[in-house]
């Protein structure tokens, strides 16, 4: 660009670094560049007249903002948290793998683990605190259905195991609405379990209503192998094993 004010030499503008990323980032906007500056994932330096007048340095940034994103399907906050590890010295030059959170449990593989016990009852702030997470979170969770208090509004053991479980995935990347795709896969499980379950427990002997709570409780451990049988061969083919 020759207009006064357009950025000099050794510095690109923002139509350049647009025309660089382009190739390899094919949906990127102007717009999306502007917005990633708003958000402080990158600051280039501005000439008096306003114009911005991104390095290599820059580029280099949102290569890796846009890849974190698309390949890794990061949110922009751990994204930020990566490059502000990297600024300090402490990076990888890559999107490092995140801490695994302690109090984390196996899966139920057990029929007793589906047996019905008293319930605790857990409040808002007990929950936030063993979880260790924030009011924002849980109701975000709330929201996707991934964690419902009960009627009186107090939580129960489970909701406090979802809520660690759910806090340590976020450690991955991942938000309550990423989660809302395994309630949904649950909600059709339990739904298949229902209609096999539900003529056994209508019947008219005395003993229907505890063999429908085995069945069911049968059927929940042999769902629960299955689908991790299936996660696991997925993951060999991902994974290229």
């Amino acid at each position: 660009m020759t207009a006064a004010g357009a950025p000099r030499s050794g510095g690109a503008s923002i139509g350049s670094v647009l025309a660089q990323l382009r190739p390899e980032f094919p949906d990127v906007t102007i717009s999306k560049i502007r917005f990633l500056e708003s958000e402080g994932l990158v600051s280039p330096d501005r000439t008096a007249s306003g114009y911005r007048q991104f390095s290599s340095a820059d580029v280099q940034r949102l290569r890796y903002v846009l890849a974190a994103q698309r390949d890794h399907y990061l949110p922009l906050k751990v994204i930020k948290e990566q490059l502000e590890a990297m600024d300090r010295g402490s990076g990888s030059g890559g999107p490092t793998r995140p801490r695994l959170l302690v109090g984390v449990t196996d899966a139920p593989t057990r029929v007793d683990d589906f047996a019905t016990t008293d319930s605790v009852r857990i409040t808002q702030e007990e929950l936030l605190e063993e979880a260790g997470i924030t009011a924002v979170a849980l109701a975000e969770l709330e929201r996707f259905g991934v964690i419902k208090p009960g009627a009186a509004g107090f939580y129960d053991a489970d909701a406090l195991l979802l809520a660690r479980t759910a806090r340590a995935m976020t450690e991955f990347g991942l938000e309550a609405r990423h989660l809302r795709a395994f309630r949904a896969a649950a909600d059709r499980e339990v739904g298949m379990l229902e209609q096999i379950v539900s003529p056994v427990s209508r019947g008219r002997d005395p003993d229907a209503r505890q063999r429908a709570d085995e069945m069911a409780r049968e059927l929940a451990v042999l769902s629960v192998r299955l689908h991790t049988l299936l996660v696991k061969t997925g993951l060999r083919s991902v994974l290229g094993a």
